[in-house]
């Protein structure tokens, strides 16, 4: 048996689809893009083009939902299934576009640069908890305008797990998709096997950008799946209560269902975001708060019950360093999202509301993450009868180390974490150094990206990812890309 959460009951998550589409109707969904209400209009929707706002039937959304697909994989850059949306199960990513870095040496958040996004990386790679690379960070050694597609450019070079991403511009997002392209093999081989998914996301309340509208269409005509990311904040941007910020996260995401499916029936669109419960005290949007926790796992119900995939936001914490709050609110997140069975959980390794990332958080939240797929697995009667013939074996012998059965068992039944977890008695501890959780994270860090091995990618491919790269800076002034480590002399 699988251990679950649910957090509302089914009339709840019915009445919340209803009023959800009733705000689609009154007072209609603001809309900055004009393909997209080109689109809405020539299919039924009343949409009044003074005001920019889309008022959108019930039953349009109702065809959309049938057209939209149930389930998918994200590939690796070898070809293979790595990542499923759809069902319950469960995959993480570092979540992305982090403006800051943690610095282990000063304790204090930098701008990120190039190694610093590449480090994260190799990491990332090593790390077999971590299904999926983010674009994680935005690097500051280059022009802000190129901040999105450079974070692809270099996770290309040195990933083979699939990517979540997203772009910043409308015209940035043709240059990630022709590296993406280049990097499956052609446009026909990306949409085949999909080796990224882009986040788009609606402004609260009930607005579509240009931009983020544009992205959303351009993935569904491309093949290239789309991730909602709603972002309702409760108290602020949404109503206060948790029932109405989650009716909001509805009828934003269903909207976004729409346009998606009216630009191309079948679109692969994710059922996803990124809402907070506002801190009246502190005027911040917190993603450590319990309140945050249970829109998500609200919204995750909501999606699964339309039969979507989905995403969230959870496993953050707030703090600043890597102390007690860090730990409580990363591994309530983490564990709540996994029992609730969200397709993808971005956001490991993230601090200070959603800012700030550490590769020495990263390696903590990992053996989380591995508790919590640990958790999701439940208890399973290993043998018929479950105990009798062992203990009719051994009696009162205490013998169970050396039994056979345990050297058989023990690596499936019990979650072995690595050395960032302490399990030593004190005098071990002591003899070890008596170090803390970070530094021994920051020692996993090193190790791990010390064994990193490159990925084998041609040396024609890396010239044309970075012919394409450089192309775009230099609209923006950058003549020269920085080198990459580890690949360029």
């Amino acid at each position: 048996m699988r251990p679950t959460f649910r957090m509302l009951n089914e009339s709840l998550v019915e009445q919340i689809i209803a009023e959800g589409m009733a705000l689609l109707r009154e007072p209609g969904v603001r809309v900055h893009n004009e393909e997209a209400r080109r689109l809405l209009a020539e299919a039924g929707a009343d949409v009044d083009e003074a005001a920019l706002v889309a008022r959108i039937p019930e039953a349009m959304v109702l065809r959309a939902l049938e057209t939209t697909a149930r389930e998918f994989d994200l590939y690796s850059l070898d070809g293979r299934p790595v990542v499923h949306y759809g069902g319950d199960q469960v995959h993480f990513d570092p979540g992305s576009a982090a403006l800051a870095i943690l610095d282990p040496e000063t304790n204090r958040p930098r701008v990120p640069t190039t190694s610093d996004f590449v480090r994260l990386v190799k990491l990332v790679e090593q790390l077999p908890q971590i299904d999926a690379q983010s674009t994680a960070m935005v690097c500051g050694d280059v022009a802000a305008e190129i901040g999105d597609l450079y974070r692809l450019y270099l996770a290309l070079n040195f990933m083979r797990k699939p990517i979540v991403t997203g772009a910043f511009r409308i015209d940035t997002w043709s240059v990630m998709k022709e590296m993406l392209s280049a990097a499956a093999g052609g446009d026909r081989a990306l949409e085949a096997k999909p080796i990224a998914v882009f986040d788009v996301c609606p402004s609260p309340p009930l607005l579509w950008s240009d931009l983020t509208c544009q992205n959303l269409i351009d993935c569904a005509r491309a093949g290239i799946p789309a991730e909602l990311v709603s972002m309702p904040l409760a108290g602020a941007t949404a109503p206060v209560t948790l029932a109405a910020a989650v009716v909001q996260h509805a009828a934003e995401s269903l909207s976004g269902i729409v346009i998606g499916q009216l630009a191309r029936p079948g679109a692969k669109i994710v059922w996803g975001g990124s809402p907070a419960a506002f801190d009246m005290r502190e005027g911040t949007t917190p993603m450590g708060d319990v309140g945050t926790w249970m829109i998500d796992c609200a919204y995750a119900q909501v999606g699964k019950r339309l039969g979507l995939p989905t995403h969230a936001y959870l496993g953050m914490s707030d703090a600043k360093v890597l102390d007690a709050q860090c730990g409580m609110e990363s591994a309530g997140g983490t564990l709540l999202g996994a029992l609730a069975g969200v397709n993808m959980i971005s956001g490991a390794g993230m601090l200070d509301f959603e800012s700030c990332q550490s590769l020495e958080k990263l390696v903590i939240d990992a053996e989380m993450i591995g508790m919590a797929k640990r958790l999701l697995r439940g208890i399973e009667p290993r043998d018929e009868p479950i105990a009798l013939g062992l203990f009719q074996k051994l009696g009162h012998r205490a013998d169970y180390l050396a039994e056979p059965h345990t050297l058989k068992w023990f690596g499936k039944e019990l979650y072995l974490p690595s050395p960032v977890i302490e399990r030593a008695t004190t005098d071990g501890w002591l003899r070890k150094g008596a170090k803390t959780a970070g530094e021994r994270a920051a020692e996993r860090v090193n190790s791990l990206v010390a064994s990193y091995r490159p990925t084998p990618m041609s040396r024609e491919l890396r010239a044309e990812l970075r012919a394409i790269a450089t192309r775009a800076a230099r609209r923006f002034g950058m003549s020269e890309l920085p080198a990459l480590p580890d690949v360029e002399a």
